[in-house]
């Protein structure tokens, strides 16, 4: 099981789909036994739709990645990483309203095209 539309990432594809990826990426470090996690998916989704093109919105289920849970320092679920050519350049801990994920991603990424 992963997030509802997002693509999952895993202890061995995280250095290549993440780190290695020419476009940002948006990792969702969840657990299948968080609310909040649960909660946030659909908005996660829908900014994976919006910025399609522009942003990769992926999956990390902590149950099962514990090593790249634990090199990202991860601590607390969800926890959302913006990487930028491989660095980590944000980081959201906690369910947040839409609002304030697309402000700190127009803070690091050109804005979608609003329609």
């Amino acid at each position: 099981m992963s997030a509802p539309d997002l693509p999952p990432v895993t202890d061995a594809s995280f250095a290549a789909e993440v780190l290695g990826s020419d476009v940002p990426v948006l990792v969702d470090f969840w657990a299948t036994w968080c609310p909040p996690c649960r909660m946030i998916a659909p908005v996660l989704a829908q900014i994976a739709r919006e910025r399609e093109g522009t942003l990769r919105v992926v999956s990390v289920d902590a149950d099962v990645n514990p090593l790249v849970c634990r090199d990202s320092g991860v601590m607390a679920m969800p926890t959302l990483d913006l990487y930028v050519r491989g660095e980590r350049v944000a980081r959201i801990v906690g369910a947040r309203p839409k609002s304030v994920l697309d402000a700190m991603l127009d803070e690091h990424l050109p804005a979608p095209a609003r329609t």
